[in-house]
């Protein structure tokens, strides 16, 4: 259960999925060896499915918050919906943000409802709430409006694209893209209010950040993570310091204007490949065919992924679970070049999403191969 006092108290917070408690056990223990005081920890996902978690003092959280709050003029008399898991960095960030400006928050009960999501921000008059771009689609296809309290949504945990913010916009959503990491206590770098989605993300001002020679971010700063426990098969825990700077997997092109710095997200680093000896980055082709679905009014959700080929070393198919795939293919490769059209379609019963609604790309992984 989450401790009100927990900001306050030099005790430990374990962010324990319900469903999985014993992926903690013993991480309590470890973490009272060390002496260690008024830390959090959140599982990620670990090399060959062992438990994986980054450990944040609450000091990063609380920075975080505060520029959060700055930057979309958070102030006591805010409302906020927890539409997301409290043991997840997305969720519990709200709670830190309400700590500091005194607003107050609400969790969204049961499992995600767009229609449960909408009444409950009219019911109790909303003003701020965060959202994965799942649950942005689910709110565009379902034609829901936005409730009339509701000021800002911020969409994280995965890139929302232009089509479906657009889409939102035109039903009223304010939606705000934002990007950040668990090991960053969420948000890196955000939408500004009342900018155009070309203009990119604003660099929140507790970050310095550049790029590697291969565009990858390098990210240092005062609420960066300390660190990640591993637990291997014996049930030990081992402790890995991040260090100062922290080398991401992802793909960025960084700019400034005047006083303001701003990020533009490429992709991830695992989310490249190389056909015929070109590098393509998947994103944007996940983009095409996201607007193709939607434009289309489906529900639905296909994944552009890459399969090993004999010839091609790597191949792009559709993985879909619908039958409405075989549009979607001729929409998406009409008009691109023979290199980036989408190969053949991967028929799955469902595709595997974590319960934030991202591709479980490892066990999609497993199923392609």
């Amino acid at each position: 259960m989450f401790s009100p006092d927990v900001w306050t108290s030099p005790s430990c917070h374990v962010a324990l999925n319900p469903q999985r408690p014993g992926d903690a056990d013993g991480l309590l223990a470890f973490a009272l060896q060390r002496g260690w005081e008024s830390k959090c920890f959140f599982q990620t996902s670990g090399s060959e499915g062992l438990p994986k978690w980054v450990s944040l003092s609450k000091t990063a959280f609380l920075i975080s918050a505060q520029a959060v709050n700055a930057h979309f003029e958070v102030h006591a008399g805010d409302r906020w919906l927890v539409a997301l898991p409290l043991h997840h960095v997305g969720g519990f960030s709200i709670v830190a943000r309400a700590h500091l400006s005194r607003s107050q928050w609400v969790q969204q009960t049961g499992r995600w409802s767009a229609q449960t999501f909408v009444d409950q921000c009219e019911n109790e008059s909303i003003t701020l709430a965060s959202l994965v771009p799942t649950q942005v689609h689910d709110l565009v296809v379902g034609r829901f409006r936005s409730p009339k309290h509701l000021r800002a949504v911020i969409v994280g945990g995965g890139g929302m694209s232009e089509t479906l913010a657009k889409s939102a916009q035109a039903l009223g959503w304010r939606v705000f893209q934002s990007y950040g990491m668990t090991e960053a206590a969420s948000q890196v770098a955000t939408q500004a209010m009342n900018s155009a989605w070309e203009d990119g993300l604003q660099i929140l001002p507790h970050w310095q950040v550049k790029t590697d020679s291969e565009g990858r971010l390098l990210l240092s700063g005062p609420a960066l993570a300390e660190g990640y426990l591993s637990k291997d098969a014996e049930g030990n825990w081992t402790w890995s310091e991040i260090g100062p700077l922290l080398k991401t997997r992802d793909l960025v092109q960084l700019s400034q204007h005047e006083d303001r710095r701003f990020l533009h997200f490429i992709g991830r680093e695992s989310g490249v490949i190389k056909l015929l000896g070109e590098l393509v980055h998947l994103a944007p082709l996940q983009a095409r065919l996201d607007q193709i679905v939607l434009e289309a009014g489906s529900s639905d959700r296909p994944i552009v992924a890459a399969s090993p080929d004999a010839r091609r070393e790597m191949k792009l198919v559709m993985v879909a679970d619908s039958d409405q795939a075989e549009t979607w293919l001729k929409a998406f490769n009409a008009g691109v070049s023979s290199l980036y059209q989408i190969s053949e379609i991967r028929r799955l019963s469902a595709i595997p999403r974590t319960e934030l609604g991202k591709v479980d790309h490892a066990a999609l992984a497993v199923l392609l191969t």
